[in-house]
């Protein structure tokens, strides 16, 4: 089975990983310490904060934007869960825009009809790799005088105009979960070039606890930290990420290349200016292609090939979220995109063999 994801490791994380438990230290420590000030000169930012789970960064970076119980959040509804949930775990409501059916990234075009006197921030995703549109959506938030808080969960290194995602906000947030470009097991980071919100996140992580004196708690916080064990990881990871990106670049090409001129399949596109990382390879199935999408991936995977739908529930029609946003409008683009897409093994181990299989496959029917 040609798998939809795979953490890759080697010798050098399994010889990183008993060094740092032969030295006693697994919780956070000096590794952690370290991985926050590679990570950030890697991405170009001040400061990164690590957390355990890319949900506790966006949760944690939600809390040092101020925002609180009341206040709204404009977001997508094409994403994971816990881009709203962190929204949420703020008592904030998330206000849902429409996307671009090109990038699958929130449309700039439909912010603004959003925006009320309780809009605080701006939560864009740089969904499957792709950067959100940066420019237009920074005029937005300049001009109301709202915060940008970017979810760049799934973007370690993509980049537009050569400046990486995780600088394009107040604050940014990475995860590293396991299928992630780069991985820690789980874990997540904040980047930003903000003192105060360093200082609010490093607190909100250790349960509210002054980072000088030892049990002074200025308000309630969560264990959000990372340990030395997921950092040593990071560390190694982080020296492959490049090479990563490139592999899974190189895989994309190859795979638009095969598929593109197939009737009823759309092809990802990368906007001009931009550097798509690829977490995922998502192509579209329309009417035209000779199954529907959901035949398709079971045809695929009786054939060897994993695949996977993301995302199948565009968030603004979940019953926990619907229980606090009332009845959803409608969002057409994104609804007509979750009945469509279909993501293809794009990863690091994927092989020319295995792209020429997926091709190969999809041409015979």
């Amino acid at each position: 089975m040609i798998r939809i994801a795979q953490p890759i490791f080697d010798k050098k994380e399994i010889d990183a990983i008993i060094k740092t438990l032969q030295s006693g230290i697994v919780a956070q420590g000096p590794r952690v310490l370290e991985f926050e000030k590679k990570f950030a000169r890697y991405c170009g930012t001040k400061y990164a904060v690590a957390t355990n789970s890319g949900t506790a960064a966006l949760h944690a970076a939600l809390y040092a934007c101020g925002i609180k119980e009341g206040d709204e959040v404009i977001t997508t509804p094409f994403t994971f869960v816990a881009t709203v949930n962190a929204i949420l775990q703020q008592g904030a409501e998330p206000v849902f825009c429409d996307i671009d059916p090109i990038t699958f990234n929130i449309d700039p075009t439909k912010i603004e009809q959003k925006i009320t006197a309780g809009t605080k921030a701006i939560l864009p995703v740089d969904i499957f790799g792709h950067p959100h549109d940066i420019a237009a959506v920074r005029k937005i938030a300049q001009k109301y005088k709202l915060k940008i808080i970017e979810d760049a969960c799934q973007a370690h290194g993509a980049k537009f105009k050569n400046k990486k995602t995780g600088t394009f906000g107040d604050i940014g947030c990475f995860s590293f979960y396991a299928t992630k470009n780069i991985t820690t097991g789980e874990g997540g980071i904040i980047t930003t070039d903000n003192e105060k919100y360093v200082e609010r996140t490093k607190m909100f992580r250790h349960h509210g606890q002054s980072q000088k004196i030892r049990y002074q708690y200025f308000d309630m916080g969560y264990n959000y930290r990372m340990t030395d064990t997921a950092a040593t990881l990071g560390l190694v990871q982080m020296k492959k990420l490049d090479a990563f990106n490139q592999k899974r670049i190189g895989n994309a090409k190859l795979l638009t290349a095969g598929l593109k001129k197939i009737k009823g399949i759309i092809t990802p596109k990368v906007k001009n200016g931009y550097h798509h990382v690829f977490h995922q390879y998502t192509v579209r199935i329309t009417d035209e292609f000779k199954m529907t999408r959901d035949q398709l991936s079971e045809y695929l995977i009786k054939r060897g090939i994993g695949n996977a739908v993301f995302y199948p529930n565009p968030l603004h029609l979940i019953p926990h979220v619907v229980k606090i946003t009332g009845k959803p409008e409608t969002l057409p683009v994104v609804e007509k995109m979750a009945q469509e897409v279909l993501s293809l093994p794009v990863h690091p181990s994927v092989s020319k063999k295995d792209i020429e299989h997926i091709i190969n496959t999809i041409k015979s029917i």
